[in-house]
Order: structure tokens, then sequence, then C-alpha cells
């Protein structure tokens, strides 16, 4: 894209917005993320993201970010007891209200391993300014261990069902992506078990059960829009730079327990999935999303690899639209035009 074309992309994106940047996008430092989740609390958005001890940032308006800081000072104490390599490095959070209190769900693990681990946090407010701002840590929702599970226990997304019941989507590579019920503490696996798959990608029969295997897909994220229950996930591989493959497939049911199918009619559970978004040459690689409703919009959000930038993940926020069929799209020009403005403190 050239200089001219994308600040006409940019004051697209400010005008769709109803934003200002407040400084030369050109100049301006962007929020490198990856896997973005988002909230909203007194009229402030807050977006939680992979990094060391949970990276959070604080904006009014969806453009002009501030970086908040850390969730954990250190890191949960329990951590290295599942991955022993742990550096502090937290993985792919989800961020959920529900009954007055806030829910930050993340993931510890090793890279390519299943050694992994799904943690929960707990406070009453997002403002670190508000006095009675303090995370209290839950410890472990999930754990995978190798040999032992053939699934991965990151990227978690809470969603409630009809009867106002807490479900976890969450996985990644190994025999595909689940679904697990929770209980009434949002904090444990409900008793007796309930559990679903949700997507799946071809492996090989006798891969070893610790190795990852070639099936590219995780990060799901549920929403649901009228009748339907979307499934967002994301397929290939991330954080490569130019060799990226990352992009958004979905699928829908009517259940939010599946099965979930695509355009053509075919299962996520059997490695189907509509793509909602692909990357270009300037973005090779796009994806880890999540979704939501505020401010009488629907919102995606998700990380994306800029190429002008030697591939360096960055925040994309844009709406989400529906067709006359009810499937979600994506305008290109408003996520091309999405640039986000890293605030100095």
């Amino acid at each position: 894209m050239s200089k001219l074309n994308f600040r006409a992309a940019a004051l697209r994106w400010a005008l769709f917005s109803g934003t200002l940047l407040l400084a030369n996008p050109l100049q301006a430092e962007q929020v490198s993320i990856h896997d973005p989740v988002m909230a909203k609390e007194k009229g402030q958005y807050f977006l939680y993201s992979t990094g060391p001890g949970i990276t959070f940032y604080q904006s009014s308006d969806l453009t002009n970010w501030r970086l908040g800081g850390r969730v954990f000072a250190t890191e949960p104490d329990w951590a290295k007891s599942v991955s022993p390599s742990f550096d502090g490095h937290i993985w792919a959070p989800d961020i959920f209200q529900h009954q007055g209190k806030f829910y930050l769900y993340y993931s510890i693990s090793a890279f390519g391993k299943n050694t992994s681990a799904i943690g929960v946090t707990v406070n009453t407010t997002l403002d670190p300014k508000d006095p009675k701002y303090q995370w209290v840590d839950q410890g472990i929702v999930l754990q995978s261990v190798p040999q032992r599970d053939l699934w991965n226990a990151i990227d978690p997304a809470i969603i409630l069902d009809e009867q106002g019941e807490a479900w976890m989507s969450f996985g990644s590579f190994w025999g595909g992506l689940k679904l697990v019920k929770l209980d009434q503490s949002l904090t444990r696996i409900a008793q007796p078990e309930q559990w679903h798959t949700l997507a799946k990608a071809e492996r090989p029969a006798f891969l070893d059960d610790a190795e990852p295997g070639p099936a590219e897909l995780e990060a799901p994220f549920i929403y649901k829009k009228d009748q339907f229950y979307y499934l967002f996930v994301s397929y290939g591989k991330c954080c490569r730079g130019k060799d990226s493959t990352y992009h958004m497939v979905v699928g829908r049911s009517k259940s939010l327990t599946g099965p979930y199918l695509d355009k053509e009619g075919k299962d996520l559970a059997s490695g189907g999935g509509s793509v909602l978004l692909k990357g270009n040459n300037d973005w090779p690689g796009l994806g880890h999303n999540s979704v939501y409703a505020m401010d009488g919009k629907d919102y995606l959000v998700f990380h994306a690899y800029e190429m002008a930038d030697n591939g360096l993940q960055k925040l994309k926020i844009t709406a989400l639209e529906w067709d006359n069929n009810g499937w979600p799209l994506v305008n290109e020009k408003d996520w091309l035009g999405y640039q986000s403005l890293l605030l100095k403190n």
C-alpha cells in the first residue's frame, strides 16, 4: 500500500470509528500485540494480551492506547509446576465479566508442547486507580499432560449458554479444539464433566501423542448473534513474519455445543471452515481474534503482521458486519485503515 493510500485508509477508519488520530499515522508508534481480548468499564476500553505477566492497555476511543502495565507482577506461583521452563511470558488471555466480577483467564505453556494449563484470576474492577483494584489468582482451571491428553490447554474463551451456564472453548494443534462446561464459580470444570469437540484438522495416525503435529488450528472464540452461535478459529501458522499463514475461518450452529458447520455445510470438526479473513502482501498473516458487541456495533479484534515493519505484530480493530444470510464479513478498507496509536505515559 502506498503512503498516500495508507494515510487515506487511516483517515477512513478515524471517520468510521468517530475518533481522531492524535499524530501523523506514518510516524506514530502502534500497539504491538499478540492475541488481544477486550472489555469495557466506566467508559474505558481495556485490552489484554500475551506478554510478561499479561500485558494490558487502556483507551477511551479504541484508537489511542496507553500501556497499563502487567497483571501479574511476577508470575503465578504454580506456573513452573506445569511448565518448568516457564519464563513469565503468559499466553493468550480472555477477559470475561459476570455478576460484578471480571475473570481473566490465561495460558501457561512451553512452545510446541502440551505441558500447559489454563488459569484464572479475578477482580472487581479493571481500573488500576480504583482502591478496590486487586487481581486474586484462583489457580488452575484445566491442565494438559503429554501422553495423557491429545489436546493442548491454551487459548481459553468463555461464553454463557441460554441457561446462563458458562463454557470454555480452548485448544491449539494436537487433536483439535474443545469445549468444556465450567461450574458456577467459573474457576473449575463442572461435575460431572461435559466435553465436546469443536474443530479438528487432519493428524497422522502414528504421530507421537506428545507432538503438536501438522493440525494448524487454534484460538477458538464463540460469539452469539441472533439465532446462531458463531465459532471463529485461526488456521495456519502465526509468529513467522512474512512466512505467517495465519488466517480466520468461521462456522455456526444453533446449539452452543455444535456441530459447527461452514457455508458449504461441512463440520469444523471434520476440517471445515469458511474463510472470514486472510492476509495479503502487506499483512501476510492475521488471526487469534475476539468478537464483541459494544456501543451498538459488533467489533472484530485481532493481531496482524505488518511487512512494512519487519513482520511485527500489530493491533487491529474493525467493524464486524453481516450478510443477508447471517454470515459475518469484514470490510477490507476498514481493517486495513485501522491504525492504533500508542500514547506515551
